[in-house]
């Protein structure tokens, strides 16, 4: 579903937060099966901001979607996210129609659509914000 520049950008956050630890602001949560990694989330703090998050990523190997994964990574993100002292989660995504399943995801974990700008990505490719407010 990514990309290639999209893929360099998380590789790149992953490095990021090798070299530069928790100074870089990204945290990461890995799902991991017989020893190797099937999901993972990047979220970080938002920059001027007192209390809000994004989370950048999560992704779950395609053979493995629709077995809960997903929903473990997602809120083990925000309990982390809480402990951190989050109070709202801010998610973007693309409105291409092969993020449809990953717009329901977000809603069905109790997202709501923040905010549309339109042809963000590119013609036809509208940003999609996702909000949820933690207690």
């Amino acid at each position: 579903m990514f990309h290639p520049h999209e893929v360099e950008v998380a590789i790149e956050l992953v490095e990021d937060r090798l070299h530069k630890g928790l100074a870089s602001g990204y945290y990461f949560l890995f799902a991991e099966f017989a020893g190797e990694a099937v999901g993972y989330a990047c979220y970080g703090p938002i920059a001027c901001t007192a209390n809000s998050y994004d989370l950048f990523w999560i992704a779950v190997r395609n053979d493995l979607r629709g077995k809960g994964l997903g929903r473990t990574l997602i809120e083990r993100s925000e309990a982390a996210i809480a402990q951190l002292g989050g109070k709202a989660i801010y998610i973007e995504t693309s409105s291409r129609d092969v993020y449809r399943p990953t717009r329901a995801f977000y809603r069905r974990c109790g997202y709501r659509e923040a905010a549309t700008l339109k042809d963000f990505y590119g013609p036809g490719d509208d940003r999609i914000i996702f909000l949820k407010h933690l207690p």
